[in-house]
């Protein structure tokens, strides 16, 4: 465990962030929008439902034309080939849970066949829950062995991996979780599903990141950050977007390396952009 993070509370990393300014306007906006993991994970979803948002994507660059376009969209594994099929920007990525989501539950047999199927499907992209119980009971072993698994099959695409902060809830485990994460392969550092009580949080990035940087003057790898779960208003957005500057810079702010996981934010940073009230998605 680092030894900034041992015996730290969520309120003492708070006063430490509670100098952060956000400054939301327009051309802020913009830059978040580029960052976006769009994502529809509802029980819900359907063929119908996905070929709809794929509309609205392929439309996009005509009913905005000056913005930028999202990183990617995000959808369950049955879905995958429906949006192979329907998008139509070759710059937005398609990724997908797999795994077990939202729970990891299940056996590696399963989440390896999962995640083997959404790729063949087309998948770009997958982020994958972290087996959460395994990590907090001590099981280090396991967690880095199936992540090393999902990570030998997927080869240069992205893989995040989700660790549940919300859960893990102490700094000092989130801050642990996230190296196991990364020296197992990930490719980006998740904080949540959207389907726990707690989702993301600034105290919860703001260890992840730290995590990061560390890890990062330890191999030279550049690994990403996704706050994901419950970031619904360009100002919250805004503030992620500080923080990942602030500790980790500049050079971080690029689709490659930070990714915000959301579905209603779209809307509230278009109706920032655009200085009306957008009800685009």
């Amino acid at each position: 465990m680092s030894e900034t993070f041992q015996g730290k509370s969520n309120e003492d990393i708070q006063i430490l962030i509670s100098r952060l300014q956000s400054e939301l306007n327009p051309a802020n906006a913009r830059k978040i929008l580029r960052l976006l993991d769009f994502t529809s994970l509802n029980v819900s979803d359907n063929t119908a439902t996905v070929e709809a948002i794929c509309e609205k994507v392929n439309n996009y660059s005509f009913t905005f034309p000056d913005l930028p376009v999202f990183a990617a969209i995000c959808v369950y594994p049955r879905l995958v080939g429906v949006l192979k099929r329907n998008l139509e920007v070759p710059s937005v990525k398609i990724a997908s849970v797999a795994g077990g989501f939202p729970s990891s539950q299940t056996t590696i047999g399963v989440k390896t066949a999962e995640v083997r199927e959404a790729l063949e499907a087309g998948a770009d992209e997958i982020d994958m829950v972290m087996p959460v119980g395994e990590f907090m009971a001590g099981n280090s072993s396991l967690v880095r062995d199936e992540i090393s698994k999902i990570k030998e099959i997927m080869g240069d695409k992205h893989l995040k991996i989700i660790i549940e902060s919300g859960v893990l809830r102490d700094p000092g485990l989130i801050y642990d979780a996230s190296i196991l994460a990364m020296e197992s392969g990930a490719d980006f550092i998740k904080t949540s599903t959207g389907k726990e009580k707690v989702s993301a949080s600034l105290e919860a990035v703001y260890v992840m990141c730290h995590a990061i940087s560390n890890y990062y003057h330890a191999s030279g790898k550049t690994v990403g950050i996704k706050p994901a779960g419950g970031i619904a208003e360009a100002g919250d957005a805004m503030n992620y977007y500080n923080l990942v500057e602030m500790i980790l810079g500049k050079e971080w702010l690029l689709p490659e390396s930070f990714r915000i996981g959301a579905s209603r934010l779209a809307n509230s940073l278009l109706s920032e952009v655009e200085g009306r009230n957008v009800d685009y998605f």
